[in-house]
């Protein structure tokens, strides 16, 4: 005897498949910020654009157009949540960066 799978049971697991997927996808995503690694000062892409741990100890010589309420956690590019200590950044792929970190591509959160 063989059984027949109806409409309505193919269409609910269709539905709860579709609603699991989006799921994986965010698993998948914290997983992948917690692999990343503090971005280094010394990084040849931090040296260049001025990067530094904390916006406090910038050269105001150097970047004159530095002002103190200036991070990275008010930057457009950091990927953090609010109240992180660290967090992803959109111009040093791979690295994380402290939210009191500061670099010359830094831009206004809209």
């Amino acid at each position: 005897m063989q059984d027949k799978i109806s409409r309505r049971t193919l269409l609910k697991g269709g539905l709860i498949a579709g609603a699991c997927i989006p799921a994986f996808g965010l698993i998948a995503n914290e997983a992948k910020a917690a692999g990343l690694t503090p971005l280094s000062p010394t990084d040849p892409t931090a040296v260049a654009l001025g990067f530094v741990t904390n916006t406090a100890k910038v050269d105001d010589k150097k970047y004159p157009t530095h002002k103190p309420s200036q991070r990275c956690g008010t930057c457009a590019q950091y990927l953090g949540k609010p109240g992180q200590a660290r967090g992803g950044c959109n111009i040093f792929a791979g690295h994380t960066v402290p939210d009191t970190g500061w670099c010359s591509a830094w831009a206004q959160k809209p």
